[in-house]
């Protein structure tokens, strides 16, 4: 990577648009820059081994190895605390309001087009690259792609506020070890391998919410879209048989709490 850092400089050069002493101070103004990012990351709690054990009981998780268990200790960026936002606990699994949202999963119709979307949105481009590709996307209509701080300030909000909301995502998790809709009910066949983490609240809401606000925030001419996207990521995880529409509703609250927090945040930094 470091190759690489020093060949894009020399491009740069090489092109007639810097001075080699140009290249040479931003590359250790970038250095400097990574120093200090790596200083903050040693202690966020990241690398912590998790010696705790699954809980057991009516509407507990089921598994052996949950994934993303430490994340409730990770330390957030933005977010004072990873239980902020914590959702309320969910319903008891036997309630009737949870034995209507099982009727609705089990009466769902799987038809290639939700099917598509589902394995979609469970792909790479739907779980991380496309928020940026759409950011990349409008930064170049709108010309922000020549305005380097601007373009770094979109990135750099996309990728915080992911890490803040999968954070909280994982503390509420993690706070109530709520049960997966096959593991309430055998019969229910999911499309793909369910994730080995609870169901309540969903990631995939809650995570897609948060980078939609943002991104809703940076390009208002595309709030509408780019909020109807974040909905249809999350409405495919019910599609899919692997939440409850209610962890898609805590989700999203969630989401939206976590990017309002950095948008307040954003609001103060200068740029506008």
């Amino acid at each position: 990577f470091k190759a690489m850092a020093e060949e894009a400089a020399q491009s740069r050069v090489l092109a007639g648009v810097q001075f080699p002493s140009d290249s040479s101070a931003g590359l250790e103004l970038g250095r400097r820059v990574a120093e200090q990012v790596i200083a903050r990351a040693k202690p966020d709690g990241s690398d912590a081994a998790w010696t705790g054990t699954v809980p057991t009981g009516p509407c507990m998780w089921v598994g052996s190895k949950p994934a993303n268990v430490t994340m409730p200790n990770w330390k957030p960026i933005v977010l004072a605390a990873p239980d902020e936002f914590r959702p309320p606990a969910p319903p008891d699994c036997q309630s009737p309001a949870v034995k209507a949202e099982m009727d609705a999963i089990r009466q769902f119709e799987r038809k290639f087009p939700n099917s598509y979307k589902a394995f979609y949105w469970q792909s790479p481009s739907g779980l991380f690259t496309d928020w940026y590709d759409y950011a990349s996307k409008w930064m170049f209509e709108d010309k922000t792609d020549t305005n380097p701080p601007r373009a770094a300030r979109a990135y750099a909000m996309l990728a915080t506020v992911y890490y803040d909301a999968y954070i909280a995502s994982n503390d509420g998790k993690y706070a109530y070890w709520y049960l997966r809709p096959n593991m309430l009910d055998a019969s229910i066949t999911p499309l793909f391998t369910v994730p080995a983490h609870p169901s309540y609240p969903s990631n995939h809401s809650t995570l897609s919410t948060a980078r939609c606000e943002v991104l809703a925030y940076l390009f208002p001419r595309h709030a509408e879209f780019i909020r109807a996207v974040g909905k249809e990521a999350g409405d495919s995880r019910v599609w899919a048989g692997i939440h409850y529409e209610m962890d898609n509703r805590a989700g999203a609250a969630l989401g939206k709490a976590v990017a309002g927090k950095f948008i307040e945040r954003a609001k103060t930094d200068g740029a506008d």
